[in-house]
């Protein structure tokens, strides 16, 4: 039983997750939810005061933990920022535009933030600032060092994962007319990023 009460909360967020990507944020029920998880719609109330909190807290459980190890490897990379860069690129993939569950998240950010905008300011505080952040310090690495020429996506950083947003949008919207072929996209990608960011000399 004790062991069933510590796998509520996991149970509930993942429910969550599936009910917020077939419905939208707007339209999911709590009792739909609850439904899904397999337990009483005073259960769901008993983790999660609100829907909003429930989103944030699968920000923090499915996404978050993702950022967290990309930011670790940053910090003990021994070698040149291209080649953590070819690192990290392709984890974005693995994780964000491969994973069903975490492009889930994303459908229901993109779908849902006009209406919801308490969303999207968590989710730009939780994830995009310190993404920015981490890609920035990789950018001026690689000019420091010689890698990477000063350029103006020093400053805005972000449009280095601007092709991995584009193809898992794509997934979500153009995949029943036209099957993307992610590996082809995601040697384009890191072409794109190591051919943009490299010092000519």
């Amino acid at each position: 039983m004790a062991k069933r009460r510590q796998a509520r909360p996991a149970e509930i967020l993942q429910a969550a997750i599936e009910e917020f990507s077939e419905n939208g944020f707007a339209g999911a029920k709590i009792e739909a939810i609850a439904a899904r998880a397999g337990v009483a719609k005073g259960t769901v109330y008993l983790y999660y005061a609100t829907k909003e909190e429930l989103f944030e807290a699968i920000v923090r459980d499915r996404v978050s933990p993702v950022f967290k190890i990309v930011s670790g490897m940053v910090k003990l990379w021994p070698g040149s920022q291209t080649a953590l860069l070819k690192q990290i690129i392709p984890r974005f993939y693995s994780e964000i535009v491969e994973n069903d569950m975490r492009r889930m998240i994303l459908k229901t950010l993109i779908s849902e933030s006009d209406r919801f905008e308490q969303l999207a300011k968590f989710y730009h505080k939780e994830i995009l600032v310190p993404a920015r952040k981490m890609l920035k310090n990789i950018v001026r690495n690689g000019i420091k060092n010689g890698e990477f020429r000063d350029a103006p996506i020093a400053i805005e950083p972000l449009v280095l994962v601007g092709p991995a947003l584009t193809a898992a949008i794509w997934k979500m919207t153009f995949e029943r007319a036209e099957k993307l072929d992610t590996k082809r996209w995601l040697d384009a990608h890191v072409d794109l990023v190591v051919h943009g960011l490299k010092k000519v000399n």
